[in-house]
């Protein structure tokens, strides 16, 4: 059974939330691609899409110069959903109008009313709670289109033309604050585009073993392990298709968190009876980065040496023809692969050197999300400790280091992250938040400590909440425990005199610092 014989299409127009709209298509078991707005109809018809969504976008529909779609796509006789930019762009292209909102624009949760006779709202409430984000709105509707919705600023919230199955919101359903996003959702996947929910990781993990065989053949695979949840899946997929035939190289950096590098080591040789190499190459990344302050800076550097790493390893072993990494989604669009603008390069996409001396690259988990990587990790039977770890970024402390890189910094670094892993560990947060470190922020500040002044470092800590890592919130962590890894990394880490809290969600900002 092939689980994508059943595909929605994301038409990417730059928006905020593109990956999570294709995230909650996959919640509702329906596999989907993002492509660019530049797809042409025959593309989308060879395709064999089920259904289209239109993203938002920062753009403006009756703007000459604003991002369109191909025109031709309305005619397929395809299903199709536009949110919020798509909506209004849908209503241009079609015949209607679009005109800029006048006054304050209409932000935030927004009272909507519902026509629940709509296809796409039926069983939901008459009233509900949406999230609005637009400066411009749909004044008169296309031909053939009626009124699904309304707001107090907004007499055009939803629309649809049942005929043709297009359907179009203002608002969107695709994040949290929309109350009951997920049922319009679903409503169209299933009783518009007539998908049957067979996006399933039991599936996913067994088709992509068969296609791993077929792909890789009598070919030798060498497999950029890490150690985290991403690297480790990937590493197993292969495992499981091709045995012997993959090696494993972990490179320990010298960025790793504390006894790491011993950790991985014994889990995969012992537990997994891996090929398993482990290069020490602690003093040859930090001499590369000695000196070197700017992030971007940073990560390629670190990509391309791991990169040369491999080769090195790889001449070693004789012929190695694939390299396989534990690429996922959000690595790739926050890499700017696709509509959206970069944010920051990751070592697995944007930080590749051009030459890298292999037949090909092998990413198993490139169209996965965190959450659907770990399900697929406990599906393939690897311990749960394992793939519920927090995720660890690979370019390790080097980017929770504000610039350059030294041994004295990363010690510093090393031990704060130890303890407040450790007392998060003790209090239960560990279970409770998805991701935290802390971070050497580059700031020094006078302190007293003893009856002397000091002028030292300040460690900042960074905890968040989330379900798919494309948006994030802080997390409440209560200040008792605050207090004791504050305390302790005073009072135990050298040259730190200050730590502080990061209080900031994603967006605006990142999960990581750089």
């Amino acid at each position: 059974m092939d689980i994508k014989n059943q595909t929605v299409l994301i038409m990417d127009f730059g928006g905020q939330y593109t990956q999570l709209i294709a995230r909650r298509v996959r919640e509702c078991n329906v596999y989907c691609e993002i492509k660019s707005y530049k797809i042409t109809a025959q593309e989308i018809k060879d395709g064999g899409y089920m259904g289209i969504i239109f993203t938002g976008g920062p753009n403006s529909a009756y703007d000459d110069n604003g991002p369109k779609c191909d025109p031709k796509l309305f005619e397929l006789g395809i299903p199709v959903l536009g949110i919020c930019y798509g909506a209004q762009l849908m209503a241009q292209t079609l015949g209607g109008k679009v005109v800029p909102v006048e006054g304050s624009r209409e932000y935030g949760k927004t009272e909507v009313e519902f026509n629940t006779s709509s296809l796409l709202f039926h069983a939901a409430d008459k009233e509900n709670i949406c999230w609005m984000s637009h400066t411009d709105r749909i004044e008169e509707l296309p031909h053939g289109f009626k009124t699904t919705a309304i707001s107090m600023d907004c007499p055009i919230a939803a629309m649809e033309d049942i005929k043709r199955n297009f359907f179009a919101v203002q608002f969107h359903p695709e994040v949290q604050h929309t109350v009951e996003g997920m049922l319009y959702l679903r409503n169209f996947l299933y009783n518009a585009c007539m998908c049957t929910a067979n996006w399933r990781m039991d599936d996913f993990v067994k088709e992509t073993i068969a296609s791993l065989k077929k792909q890789i053949g009598d070919k030798k695979v060498l497999c950029a392990l890490s150690g985290g949840v991403d690297s480790s899946v990937a590493a197993l997929l292969v495992h499981k298709a091709i045995g012997k035939q993959l090696t494993c190289i972990f490179v320990d950096h010298g960025l790793l968190r504390k006894d790491e590098g011993d950790q991985v080591e014994k889990v995969f040789k012992q537990q997994f009876d891996m090929n398993l190499i482990r290069v020490n190459a602690q003093e040859r990344f930090l001499t590369k980065l000695a000196g070197v302050s700017e992030p971007e800076r940073k990560r390629k550097i670190i990509g391309e040496e791991f990169i040369r790493v491999f080769e090195e390893e790889s001449a070693k072993l004789g012929k190695m023809d694939y390299l396989c990494q534990g690429t996922i989604y959000p690595d790739v669009v926050e890499s700017g692969v696709g509509e959206s603008a970069v944010i920051k390069s990751h070592h697995n996409v944007g930080g590749l050197p051009e030459d890298i001396g292999f037949e090909g690259i092998i990413e198993p988990l490139r169209d996965l999300f965190k959450d659907e990587v770990r399900r697929a990790g406990l599906e393939l039977g690897i311990p749960e400790f394992l793939v519920m770890r927090q995720p660890f970024p690979g370019p390790g402390l080097a980017i929770r280091i504000m610039g350059d890189i030294t041994e004295e910094k990363l010690e510093i670094v090393r031990e704060a992250d130890a303890i407040m892993r450790e007392e998060f560990a003790k209090s239960g947060l560990d279970k409770q938040v998805n991701q935290y470190f802390a971070v050497l922020t580059g700031v020094r500040s006078v302190g007293v400590m003893g009856d002397g002044r000091t002028y030292d470092n300040t460690i900042a800590l960074r905890a968040v909440t989330t379900s798919d890592f494309m948006t994030a919130d802080w997390a409440r962590v209560p200040y008792d425990v605050l207090e004791k890894v504050s305390n302790r990394i005073v009072n135990e880490v050298d040259n730190v005199n200050r730590v502080v809290y990061d209080i900031t969600s994603k967006p605006p900002a990142t999960v990581e610092w750089e």
